[in-house]
């Protein structure tokens, strides 16, 4: 019998991964390709478009030919992203008007302060579940089409359209004909009224997008057209799409209110799944939606960590002090502890709960004694001390999880994932796989083509790969989050 699998793209930061998956959750293909980021000015981040599509190409040709090679068949395929990186492109031809203008990015800061100064009555949060923030893409898209040359004008024209990664990948794969994104994706623009379920055209007035340039907004198990088989060899079904940490929520299983887990990639992301009612946090975190499902609508309170496995590729990269992040683990080990080290990662600000655009890092701490086991062990404890803060957040917010899932690459250093149960002072389950994120994409794409009949059976496949307790003595964790507090304190603008 031929064995069937569920092929999902997984477009990040870093990377562009393809994944197949078989319908019990087991990964049986892979390809990775490496993506650069572009640093033009300082709180500048960029991607090339172009780059991004051919490492996500190439990633799902080659897992298809190994899927091939198997003698598997490919029901349907997912798309999780990167979510608020920004691309616009023209309609007639496919080619991006300018570098995608990544999540990270902060040169909108200026804009977001004078927006909110002026228009706070506005009340975005209560529309879209976001704060004024160079974060989103509504700041972004207006930067393009204030700098491209007669962008503006094209745009007002139809001529151009914006999208989110998945979106972009959607009208390449597609060979242009279908230019839409899903519901989750569509509510971190700060475009999406997340509660009317539309795009809003006064918040478009104000940020200076035309409505002509959005794409159209689906569920997040639908149908989204069939790739061109002039690029991927064959007609498969796009039935899944979400953003990545919308499709973690749902790769962990996170179906009930309450459920809770946090993805560690580039970034951090602790979501939070509050049914069907929206949470508007009184404490800097984020309103959202999980997932868009038959047209009702589950939402989320999120928390974004800008900088996590970034701090961590700082180490390689930046300082030199190993050759890559797999060693990082066993370095943080040579030391029982940072050593009084606090490492504050604001390299392009920090995220919820502090909302600080203008904050750059900080290495504190520093004697004749630090060696580069205390520098290791530092960036593992700023992940951990920021996740802290979040929780603490959502806990003022009315939410206290009682335990904590994780995934993403950050969750395969059992050194970390310890350090983060003593200083939350909460149990840590880490999943199976912790591909969370394309195996949400796959699930979606299962859901969409008819492969699983219910989030029920999604759920049943979940299964724990490993637990951490916490051990760290109450008087001992207050004192470090102190010396974090302090440390957050020396950098913060805001």
């Amino acid at each position: 019998m031929t064995e069937n699998v569920l092929l999902a793209i997984d477009q990040g930061t870093s990377s562009s991964r393809a994944i197949a998956f078989r319908t019990d959750g087991r990964q049986v293909a892979v390809d990775q390709q490496p993506l650069r980021p572009l640093y033009p000015a300082p709180g500048w981040v960029e991607q090339d478009a172009e780059e991004i599509w051919a490492t996500a190409l190439t990633a799902a040709r080659r897992t298809l030919e190994q899927v091939d090679r198997l003698g598997a068949t490919a029901l349907a395929l997912g798309i999780t992203n990167q979510r608020e990186t920004t691309i616009l492109w023209d309609r007639r031809t496919g080619a991006p008007l300018h570098h995608a203008i990544v999540w990270q990015d902060r040169r909108t800061a200026e804009q977001c302060r004078e927006l909110e100064a002026a228009h706070g009555a506005l009340d975005l949060q209560r529309r879209t579940g976001l704060r004024f923030d160079p974060y989103f893409s509504a700041t972004k898209i207006a930067w393009i089409l204030d700098r491209v040359p007669g962008a503006r004008a094209a745009a007002a024209a139809g001529r151009v359209a914006f999208g989110t990664i998945d979106s972009f990948l959607l009208w390449r794969l597609t060979g242009g004909r279908v230019h839409a994104t899903d519901a989750t994706n569509a509510s971190r623009t700060a475009l999406y009224d997340i509660v009317a379920g539309r795009w809003d055209p006064e918040l478009c007035e104000l940020f200076g997008v035309p409505l002509a340039c959005l794409p159209d907004v689906r569920d997040s198990a639908a149908d989204f057209g069939t790739t061109d088989p002039a690029v991927l060899g064959r007609a498969l079904p796009i039935r899944g799409i979400a953003g990545d940490q919308q499709a973690a929520l749902v790769g962990q299983a996170c179906f009930g209110e309450g459920d809770v887990k946090s993805t560690y990639g580039t970034g951090a992301f602790l979501v939070l799944n509050t049914g069907g009612r929206l949470i508007h946090s009184t404490n800097r975190l984020l309103g959202t939606i999980a997932y868009r499902l038959s047209g009702t609508v589950t939402y989320a309170l999120e928390g974004s960590i800008l900088s996590a496995g970034a701090a961590i590729q700082w180490l390689c990269d930046g300082l030199g002090l190993v050759g890559s992040a797999a060693e990082v683990e066993s370095l943080a080990r040579e030391a029982a502890d940072a050593g009084g080290v606090y490492l504050v990662p604001a390299f392009t600000g920090l995220g919820a709960p502090y909302w600080d655009a203008q904050a750059r890092g900080a290495l504190l701490g520093l004697t004749r004694a630090t060696s580069r086991a205390h520098i290791a062990r530092a960036a593992l404890d700023a992940v951990a001390y920021q996740t802290h803060d979040l929780l603490e957040a959502m806990a003022a917010d009315g939410r206290t999880p009682q335990a904590l899932n994780v995934d993403g690459g950050m969750a395969q250093n059992d050194l970390f994932l310890q350090r983060l149960a003593d200083l939350l002072g909460l149990p840590i389950a880490r999943p199976r796989t912790t591909e969370s994120t394309a195996f949400g994409a796959a699930c979606l794409a299962g859901l969409g083509v008819g492969a699983y009949r219910s989030l029920a059976e999604l759920a049943g496949m979940a299964r724990i790969g490993a637990r951490f307790a916490p051990s760290l003595e109450a008087g001992a964790r207050a004192a470090q989050l102190a010396g974090w507090r302090q440390a957050l304190a020396r950098v913060r603008t805001s």
